[in-house]
């Protein structure tokens, strides 16, 4: 029954924000549980969650093909679709990654330092589990399981909101899990799906103060600034990817032309559709008018499309270039197209990044060490590649393990995050019954 006075929306909203906040309440009531687990406890229920993951693929598979469809047939982009599909081999790459955190260091109870004072006390600061950790992402069903492994392993409780487009899929991943938790003696809150039939289940997570304690955007620009401009629970901000590549005069040999090419296409064409992916080439115009044709034409026989000032290439032979516009520097494709442009110089280079660059990644081809230098201070971004594709910034890459996102704040914690980024500290003091003057 609607209560008098209520709509049947406002009814339909009153439910969903209970279920949020009820399931807050269930994540904060078994966090202590997850905080207390041994590292022994903790593999454990990890390698046995990547093996129910293989074992019940198909029945992943099958809540995945709904999804697909129903984001088909609703006009879903190609880029999103390739974020939502799941295979038998990404699958079996998500239970890999739960392996992977399972073998890393536990970072709870690490020593961070600590010394004696003059009067005696004896200071020691460790580190802690945050505690409730909120997660809003969209499409890509990974991110449940990766969240899972890490807030575990870090000894955190996961509350996920994943999108509609994913829920299918999101649903039985977490049902996996919470049966391997119940199997392992945990509590199946330890991991839980919020609804997300409307938006209004991100507020009500960003808003739960008190129950959650640090909130995770994971997703496009708009989800970004929609969850740290909205939240009252403290966020750490995850970035867009609009990443760079520079292709310095220095890259003068035939070998060295040819492996800047190389790191350029892999940046772009490897998966375009995730962050990571490199969106703007940079060319210097000291380069060659012939080698700055074989950069063009290797993008293009990839299938890439390329955007640019008409008149900044017009000494260029570009089938099907696209007129940029002023958005086009600033944008995150996920697709298979690139903006490209010819600079004067690292200078330039640099200029340009500092201006449209997101700070996730940015990254130079050169082989002269005072240019590579240069580029390396100048760039304020959270990972500067040197002589490598931009696709090398991702957790696994680095030894994490999966990751929870990529930071582009300098606050707490700055590109891959991964189990560290997930703690914070506490002070131990020790005394003998020390009071203050």
């Amino acid at each position: 029954m609607i209560a008098q006075g209520l709509t049947g929306d406002d009814d339909v909203r009153a439910r969903q924000r209970e279920e949020v906040l009820a399931k807050a309440r269930a994540a904060r009531c078994v966090r202590g549980r997850v905080a207390q687990a041994t590292t022994t406890q903790k593999n454990a229920l990890l390698r046995a969650a990547a093996v129910a993951l293989e074992a019940r693929a198909e029945e992943i598979l099958s809540a995945n093909e709904q999804d697909l469809r129903r984001g088909a047939a609703a006009g879903m982009s190609e880029s999103l679709q390739d974020r939502l599909r799941l295979t038998p081999e990404r699958i079996a790459g998500i239970a890999s990654g739960l392996n992977q955190v399972a073998d890393l260091p536990d970072p709870v109870g690490e020593v961070l330092g600590g010394r004696r004072l003059a009067n005696g006390l004896r200071l020691t600061q460790v580190r802690v589990p945050l505690g409730v950790m909120g997660m809003v992402y969209e499409a890509r069903p990974n991110v449940t399981v990766d969240a899972f492994g890490l807030a575990l392993k870090s000894g955190n409780v996961a509350l996920l909101r994943g999108s509609k487009s994913a829920e299918s899929s999101n649903q039985a991943l977490v049902a996996i899990l919470q049966d391997v938790a119940v199997e392992h003696g945990f509590p199946a809150e330890i991991v839980q799906l919020l609804p997300c039939q409307t938006h209004d289940s991100v507020q009500d997570l960003i808003t739960a103060r008190g129950l959650v304690d640090v909130v995770i955007p994971r997703g496009g620009a708009g989800l970004i600034e929609a969850v740290v401009t909205g939240a009252t629970v403290p966020a750490i901000e995850t970035g867009t990817g609009n990443c760079h590549f520079y292709i310095d005069a220095s890259c003068a040999t035939e070998a060295q032309l040819e492996q800047a090419i190389e790191m350029l296409v892999n940046g772009k064409a490897r998966r375009p559709s995730v962050c990571n992916a490199t969106e703007t080439a940079l060319l210097d115009a000291s380069l060659p008018v012939a080698s700055q044709q074989r950069v063009v034409d290797a993008l293009v026989g990839a299938g890439v499309r390329l955007h640019g000032d008409v008149d900044n290439l017009s000494h260029l032979v570009i089938d099907g270039l696209i007129p940029a516009e002023s958005t086009d520097w600033e944008e995150e494709y996920l697709s298979m197209d690139i903006a490209i442009k010819i600079v004067d110089g690292v200078e330039a280079a640099c200029e340009h990044i500092a201006r449209y660059s997101s700070g996730h990644t940015d990254a130079i081809a050169a082989h002269d060490t005072d240019t590579c230098d240069y580029f390396v201070d100048q760039v304020d971004s959270a990972a500067v590649n040197v002589n490598a594709s931009t696709a090398f910034t991702d957790g696994e890459q680095y030894g994490m393990g999966a990751e929870i996102g990529i930071s582009t704040q300098k606050l707490h914690a700055r590109g891959p995050m991964g189990l560290p980024e997930l703690t914070t500290s506490k002070w131990i003091v020790r005394g003998q019954g020390h009071t203050r003057p």
